[in-house]
């Protein structure tokens, strides 16, 4: 497996906001409790809640709002850099949102030290598959809003392609991960899809209706 991989269901074991010990982790994972230590580790510094210590657990805390920064040349190229990713996307919202991130960097931040657009427009090719993910946010939100089954083509953690009939109930964003949980019809439980592994999109005529046991709410309890 590799190590994006298992940081990802990492944060899958502990987003249900229980403690969890890193023996238990490493089992689950089949890893060395000290490879466990070192990707929580790497979880913090990526920005992730985990709250926690070695020898008594793990778990993931409510996200905090972020206070004043100040910002090194290189963090602000790679703030930069992320706004010029998701305007790439072809979610007008977010396009505006990454617009208006700009506009407020470029009031509190020196002139000298902005980046113009323009300066940032090829070094987004690189990050072909995370601009393809970011492509399939709009019509997942449009599905979520309006309840709208969809029909998707994933690629799975081995390389195979599977194809879905699902209900969209949520997105979430997890350091660098956009995730969909939806209730998968072929499997008849929830799934949790990475959205840069979905291959291909369709929105479906048909709506769904809450049912007991297939809401967020059942998910989360």
């Amino acid at each position: 497996m590799r190590r994006t991989d298992r940081l990802f269901d990492i944060i899958q074991i502990l987003r249900d906001g229980k403690l969890h010990r890193a023996r238990d982790i490493a089992a689950r994972l089949e890893v060395s409790v000290r490879t466990i230590y070192r990707d929580m580790d790497t979880l913090v510094a990526s920005g992730i809640p985990v709250e926690g210590e070695r020898g008594v657990g793990y778990m993931v805390g409510e996200q905090i709002t972020l206070p004043p920064l100040n910002l090194t040349p290189g963090e602000l190229e790679a703030l930069n850099l992320g706004m010029a990713i998701v305007a790439e996307a072809a979610d007008p919202e977010l396009k505006a949102a990454a617009q208006r991130l700009a506009e407020k960097i470029d009031a509190v931040l020196p002139t000298q030290t902005v980046a113009e657009a323009d300066a940032w427009k090829f070094a987004v090719y690189p990050f072909a598959d995370a601009a393809r993910g970011l492509a399939h946010m709009a019509p997942i939100r449009a599905a979520i809003k309006a309840r709208q089954k969809l029909r998707l083509v994933y690629r799975r953690i081995d390389g195979e392609l599977t194809e879905r009939t699902i209900r969209p109930l949520h997105m979430e964003y997890w350091g660098r991960v956009w995730t969909l949980t939806a209730w998968c019809e072929l499997r008849a439980g929830f799934r949790v899809f990475r959205i840069d592994l979905i291959e291909t999109l369709s929105p479906l005529p048909e709506l769904f209706r809450d049912e007991p046991g297939k809401t967020l709410a059942d998910y989360q309890p």
